[in-house]
């Protein structure tokens, strides 16, 4: 009964914003600006240094530049991103083989949308982590990506290679972990930029290519399905975090990891697959793996086992391989978590409601129409709630991990 009444309040919570911010289907303007200026105002002295509003101007701020700079338009770079989804409404193998074979496109296009909302709400490490009862997001990453590093057992001053790094913050954590240096691969030039921005900020940014037994990070443009930059066995360690399912192919990438691999050393990652329990007979499951993949510039998911038998297939001796979405984490929250919905106000997960969802999309709709952002950006963060509502509901069902632990090893 609790539920129920809970989900009446919230129908009729998420129809009075509509009502207030629209008109017989007419955006009310005059109205949803002023009601929208109060409540971002009063929120945001709330949050103190945290200072959401300053941080939403600066993500603005940035999008106008990177389409003055790179000559970008965000409204077209989004309706050809959905468009390599089209096809699955009618035939989903399809679609997948499409994106397969554009996945150079669906991947740049992507992060060139989504790096900087990332960056906004998540921070520079693009990948998900369970927290253990009193650890904070931020702590939680940190651990996650140390364990990983931890696996590939390596010195100060070895050369270890970050195979799609994104902007550079598990690089970065790594290279200082681990005093390594940390070189990163990753298709879409706008992250190389940001990410040896902030590379340099954090005096890590090594540029000559020398070794420094401080550790250093660099990162560089490159397609990780053919790293012809690199030569043959000169890297002491390699790891990928929640990057090679932008693969079209997961033979073809870890034949390259496994080839600029030095013969005994250790390649570990967290991939996204599904699990066991995902069947793919079931209409609805199939909706929570076309979102994911929707949200997050996916050519396909494939299975747990698909993955081991992958690594094998090009060579390297698969030590471990388990789903770490399963450990223990002693009371401590789910990684799905924050994406998870709440009717906190004062919580980030307040977006992922209904409420918040038509707050978000009036909010960028209005800013497009004063141009103070770029037209496109409403369809942009319409995809990453897509996204999100799918991860939720995979990792609530346990049909989706993003952090599908293997560590293996180039034979000597």
């Amino acid at each position: 009964m609790a539920s129920i009444v809970n989900s009446s309040s919230q129908d009729i919570i998420a129809s009075y914003v509509s009502n207030i911010a629209y008109n017989d289907g007419v955006l009310n303007l005059p109205m949803t600006i002023f009601i929208i200026i109060c409540s971002v105002v009063s929120i945001n002295k709330l949050f103190g240094d945290l200072n959401p509003l300053g941080r939403s101007i600066e993500l603005l701020n940035k999008f106008f530049v990177q389409e003055g700079k790179r000559k970008i338009s965000v409204n077209e770079f989004i309706d050809e991103y959905n468009e390599l989804h089209v096809d699955d409404d009618n035939d989903a193998a399809a679609g997948g083989k499409k994106r397969n074979t554009s996945y150079t496109t669906l991947v740049n296009a992507y992060y060139e949308l989504a790096t900087l909302f990332y960056e906004w709400g998540w921070g520079q490490s693009f990948h998900f982590a369970y927290q253990l009862k009193g650890e904070s997001f931020k702590s939680a990453i940190a651990r996650h990506e140390y364990f990983l590093a931890g696996k590939l057992g390596v010195a100060a001053g070895d050369n270890i290679l970050d195979v799609g790094c994104g902007i550079g913050g598990p690089m970065r954590n790594i290279a200082k972990f681990t005093r390594a240096n940390v070189t990163g691969v990753t298709l879409n030039e706008y992250q190389v930029i940001r990410g040896n921005e902030l590379n340099k900020s954090a005096g890590l940014l090594n540029e000559n290519k020398k070794s420094d037994l401080n550790g250093s990070a660099l990162s560089v443009q490159g397609n990780f399905m053919e790293m012809n930059a690199f030569d043959d066995n000169s890297f002491d360690g390699a790891y990928a975090i929640e990057a090679t399912c932008h693969a079209p192919d997961r033979e073809g990438v870890y034949s390259e990891i496994f080839r600029v691999l030095k013969p005994g050393q250790i390649f570990s990652c967290y991939e996204w697959v599904l699990t066991d329990k995902f069947d793919h007979s079931n209409e609805y499951h199939r909706l929570i793996k076309k979102k994911i993949e929707e949200g997050d510039g996916l050519p396909d998911i494939i299975s747990d086992r698909a993955v081991v038998k992958a690594l094998r297939a090009v060579g390297f001796e698969v030590l471990e391989a388990r789903d770490m979405a399963l450990d223990d984490r002693y009371g401590g929250d789910p990684w799905y978590w924050p994406l998870h919905p709440s009717w906190n106000p004062f919580n980030f997960r307040f977006q992922m409601n209904p409420v918040g969802t038509r707050l978000i999309q009036v909010t960028l709709t209005i800013l497009e129409f004063l141009r103070l952002a770029p037209k496109g950006s409403a369809k942009v963060q319409d995809m990453l709630q897509q996204g999100a509502w799918g991860l939720d509901k995979g990792g609530i069902d346990g049909l989706f991990t993003p952090m599908y632990l293997m560590v293996a090893r180039k034979p000597l």
